[in-house]
């Protein structure tokens, strides 16, 4: 796999979605005592289903990160962590360990339950990305724990002939597939990157669920601005076949869509189920040691 451009194919967009509602985060903090931006909480879980959870973070100031994330659970879904920037190391209660470094993907499948630290390997600097909960199916909540680590050279990349680039973390994009594949709820997780004034069109399901977040510079979408480090929930058509993104100048945003799974949602802190008495279970199963 290289990251090297790929000759794009055009996704025409002839009825694009509209913004349902603009989202900002609210300031909070994690693991012990690290810094971030919760932009996906509970409240949205059965609007953006399949996903639960989105958190950036991002600061010079390693009193906001140098603490990390020590040992703790997790059941039933999936999470993707993104580095923009830092050096993070993964360690989990199945052996397995990686290091995610600027522009690389940790994609771990908690399954039926794992322990796991996600803990700075740096004193200084910049540490920057972000983590999103991607839901599981009922039937795959307990299927046995995985991990890959996806380094930056190994994310395709698309470049488009006005010179959008756009890396493509999952799904597919202009022709170019994405590092993962899931089947059922079909995640798209684009990272997509503008130099200069330009358009970005990208098709996507009209049964999927959308949105997309700012983290550089503003762009627009059917003439609503989107500012820096705000979330625009797209608007659910069945007539729609994609979006179009604008930008006035350099821009960096995450695009992002799944199929909804349609479940109930039981969550317990880390844990996320489909009924109370799973819950019940995993944190028996937990404190009894079989994670």
């Amino acid at each position: 796999m290289t990251t090297a451009p790929t000759p794009s194919e055009p996704e025409a967009v002839t009825h694009p979605r509209k913004i349902e509602r603009l989202v900002t985060g609210m300031p909070t903090s994690d693991g012990a005592g690290v810094k971030l931006t919760r932009v996906i909480s509970g409240n949205l879980q059965k609007r953006l289903d399949p996903y639960l959870m989105l958190d950036a973070f991002g600061s010079d100031d390693p009193d906001d990160y140098i603490a990390g994330f020590p040992n703790h659970p997790h059941r039933g879904f999936e999470t993707v962590t993104y580095m923009i920037a830092g050096r993070m190391r993964h360690n989990d209660s199945h052996g397995h360990e990686g290091l995610l470094q600027n522009g690389g993907v940790q994609w771990m499948t908690a399954g039926r339950g794992l322990v796991h630290s996600e803990l700075p390997e740096q004193e200084e600097g910049r540490m920057e990305g972000f983590q999103l909960w991607l839901n599981l199916p009922a039937r795959d909540k307990l299927i046995e724990p995985s991990y890959r680590d996806i380094q930056s050279r190994d994310i395709p990349e698309a470049r488009l002939d006005n010179g959008v680039r756009v890396r493509v973390v999952a799904g597919r994009s202009h022709g170019v597939e994405g590092a993962m594949q899931r089947p059922v709820t079909e995640p798209l997780y684009l990272d997509v990157h503008f130099d200069t004034a330009a358009s970005f069109s990208q098709r996507l399901p009209a049964t999927a669920n959308a949105f997309i977040y700012v983290y550089r510079g503003s762009v627009s979408i059917g003439g609503q601005n989107v500012p820096v480090k705000h979330m625009a929930i797209l608007g659910n058509d069945a007539q729609a076949d994609g979006v179009v993104l604008e930008s006035q100048g350099p821009a960096s945003v995450l695009l992002i869509a799944g199929q909804p799974l349609g479940e109930p949602i039981a969550q317990y802190g880390p844990f996320v189920m489909n009924t109370q008495q799973e819950l019940i279970q995993a944190v028996t199963d937990f404190q009894a040691g079989r994670f």
